[in-house]
């Protein structure tokens, strides 16, 4: 497919809440459209923490031997960073880097925000998984960012409490449904997990998982398939495990689930690599009682993982340095000193295959000291991730998701109707912004 047929042939409506003349210092610092060949200051939008202890590296090295320096800007992340990219390149003034999840890529390059880089970076592609990759691509033969970092998914129980019930590890979805029921009749008080709407990640990674496609193209014609067959059948697994009692219908994240991580109430998750950081703090008293392990499957054949966050590294149009920023953008997602401190300086779990079996992930987590095989077992799942098939409205399915699911979740109903209406609202949104929309 063509690159060129994901642009829009109208301009999409955002929020915008950035002046245009407050964006004059936003853009690279090289407004005289300086050859590539000379000294080069590059702007650098990001979130990750220590970013520019990382960027140091650069430019204290390669930077400095290519006469490249690159400045950190800290930015807020998810849609108000998208948001603030946007007004920039409106007024023509984005930086020469953005830091980009994977799901907003498709509104960046939407509304031309983001550069195609394919001849400056080969030899990349390599360096990660396939599901990975595909992300920075959008299925096309352009390359729009390089990944940075990923959120294979997994599965996390309490190992103690599992072998004091009797459970096995579910290998499969069936088998995961059938733990869940053995719980509730060995120890009615307690639940296997909950299904959480306040995260729509979650349910687009398991989708992920099952093979749904929720955007692609055909020409320059969207086609929305969010209640595809794939996402139909984990709709209706897990709105039945609810509806029967089975599993827990409470969100994430509040003190309530805090608590239920913490005392045992709950005693398995469905998340992604991150997950120790977050059980760190929701559950502190559990240290060293979890344990990881691969994601059920739909089939006991199968062998894949959906993908719950991460980011990418993209170059703006408006770069008047895109070689050079390209070539950065590369050397932190691939070089083996930058990704050794990102790990160690942002905490991230990187997408390059290499680093995920280096020496910063030689040592399992610190809540995880009963798992010495934490990483390695991570790295042989990552190379799994299921492609994904993001689109330029992702906030409005994701908005949508928390408001049906959420009511679903809470009232025991039909989780089928609450896909449907995140179906008609998304296409209506599209449709809207004048894209053209297969039926």
């Amino acid at each position: 497919m063509p690159h060129t047929k994901l642009r829009r042939l109208v301009t999409i409506s955002v929020a915008v809440t950035l002046a245009a003349t407050a964006l004059a210092s936003c853009g690279s610092s090289d407004d005289e459209n300086e050859a590539d060949s000379g000294p080069v200051s590059l702007t650098y939008w990001t979130w990750t923490p220590g970013m520019d202890k990382v960027v140091e590296l650069w430019n204290k090295g390669q930077g400095k031997k290519d006469q490249i320096k690159v400045v950190v800007k800290k930015q807020a992340s998810g849609d108000t960073l998208v948001t603030k990219i946007l007004t920039a390149h409106k007024a023509k003034k984005a930086p020469d880097l953005v830091q980009a999840e994977y799901q907003a890529l498709p509104t960046l390059v939407s509304n031309d925000a983001l550069a195609d880089i394919a001849g400056d970076v080969d030899g990349v592609k390599d360096k990660f998984a396939e599901g990975v990759w595909q992300q920075t691509t959008l299925g096309s033969d352009a390359v729009y960012a390089i990944p940075q970092d990923s959120g294979p998914m997994m599965f996390y129980y309490r190992e103690d409490l599992f072998k004091k019930y009797g459970l096995e590890v579910p290998q499969t979805w069936a088998q995961f449904a059938e733990t869940a029921r053995a719980l509730k009749k060995k120890a009615p008080e307690k639940d296997l997990t909950t299904f959480s709407a306040n995260d729509s990640g979650l349910f687009a990674g398991l989708a992920q998982q099952a093979g749904a496609k929720w955007w692609t193209t055909e020409g320059d014609t969207w086609k929305v398939g969010i209640d595809d067959a794939a996402s139909q059948k984990v709709a209706d697994f897990w709105g039945g495990l609810v509806e029967e009692g089975a599993i827990d219908n409470q969100p994430m994240y509040t003190p309530s689930w805090n608590k239920a991580l913490n005392t045992g109430k709950q005693i398995a998750w469905v998340s992604a690599v991150w997950a120790p950081g977050t059980l760190t703090t929701a559950a502190p008293d559990t240290k060293g009682k979890w344990a990881m392990a691969p994601l059920p499957q739909w089939s006991a054949s199968e062998n894949v993982t959906g993908s719950w966050g991460g980011s990418s590294t993209a170059v703006t149009t408006d770069s008047q340095h895109r070689s050079a920023a390209a070539k950065f953008a590369a050397w932190l997602n691939t070089d083996p000193k930058a990704l050794t401190a990102l790990a160690k300086e942002g905490g991230i779990y990187p997408a390059a295959t290499t680093a995920q079996t280096s020496d910063a992930f030689a040592e399992p987590p610190a809540y995880f000291s009963n798992q010495p095989d934490f990483y390695t077992q991570a790295a042989s799942i990552a190379q799994n991730t299921a492609p994904s098939a993001w689109g330029p409205n992702v906030n409005v399915a994701y908005t949508t998701f928390n408001d049906a699911f959420g009511s679903a979740a809470k009232n025991k109903s039909d989780f089928g109707a609450a896909l449907t209406k995140m179906q008609d609202e998304t296409v209506a949104d599209l449709k809207k912004q004048g894209f053209e929309v297969a039926e």
